[in-house]
């Protein structure tokens, strides 16, 4: 597998970090340089884990996960969006209603939910025999991670143009739309 192809993969798999981040930008006001870097640190380090973890387990768990992965990244990234939409359009006074990557859980979860799709892409590695495990998720990990910084970075200078409120639900319904997109895509595969 070449370099561009590798490339091209990690860019695929990091669209939905992108986009996670783009309404973490737009959401959060005040935001500092370290929880933006540990977030993306976090969704770069799934990302890459994830292709490991499936080239170890083997077309079983992944036939398993494939069964229901769909479900679980549509049921998060849902309920995080909806959240963000219902928060924006009822605010409670003193309230910060973003995505709060400060807090371990919604970091976790939020990393989970943008990988999973990555589980399959190792088990695909893993027949075949002209890829280098190692260097794929290196750069499957770094391109998430980059992607992530620009996506808070360009969040971040859309979210002056609008209300703060339009682009929470702006960036609520992108976490939405993302997680029905991962639904339909695998209900739609046969």
């Amino acid at each position: 597998m070449t370099f561009f192809s590798l490339l091209l993969i990690s860019i695929g798999l990091a669209m939905d970090c992108f986009a996670v981040s783009f309404s973490v930008g737009a959401g959060q006001k005040g935001l500092r340089l370290p929880p933006v870097l540990a977030m993306a640190f976090s969704f770069g380090f799934f990302q890459a884990f994830m292709p490991v973890l499936g080239w170890f387990g083997g077309e079983m768990v992944v036939q398993y996960m494939a069964q229901f992965d769909h479900w679980i990244a549509c049921s998060i990234l849902g309920f995080i969006g909806g959240k963000m939409i219902v928060d924006a359009v009822r605010p409670q006074p003193d309230q910060n209603n973003s995505i709060d990557i400060t807090k371990i859980g919604t970091l976790l979860l939020l990393s989970i939910a943008t990988s999973i799709d990555a589980l399959a892409v190792g088990f695909t590695f893993s027949v075949m025999q002209e890829v280098n495990i190692w260097f794929a998720v290196a750069i499957i990990g770094l391109g998430s991670f980059a992607l992530s910084l620009l996506g808070v970075f360009l969040g971040k200078n859309i979210s002056k143009v609008f209300k703060p409120a339009y682009a929470q639900i702006m960036g609520g319904i992108i976490l939405v739309c993302i997680g029905l997109k991962i639904l339909v895509e695998h209900l739609t595969a046969a």
